[in-house]
């Protein structure tokens, strides 16, 4: 099996909420063989990625989930301006 835990840290509890939240939905809807869990204390926003199917789904789901939070952070950061 391969596994991934990412760690992300925030200036604030709401902004690392709100990043949490906007990942989410990807803790619900995975194939078979995937496993995604994200949740978020305090500042920090953690995320386990387990993987029991091919390395290349594995990278993908990693990408995916990066780019996921890369939106939801230029979102809130257009937000603010």
């Amino acid at each position: 099996m391969l596994e991934a835990k990412i760690a992300l840290a925030y200036k604030t509890v709401r902004v690392a909420e709100a990043v949490a939240r906007a990942v989410s939905p990807d803790n619900v809807k995975v194939p078979q063989g995937l496993f995604i869990k994200t949740t978020r204390r305090g500042k920090k926003v953690f995320t386990k990625i387990e993987c029991e199917t091919k390395l290349q789904t594995f990278m993908a789901t990693i990408d995916d989930f990066l780019s996921a939070v890369s939106v939801a952070e230029r979102t809130l950061a257009a937000v603010k301006k």
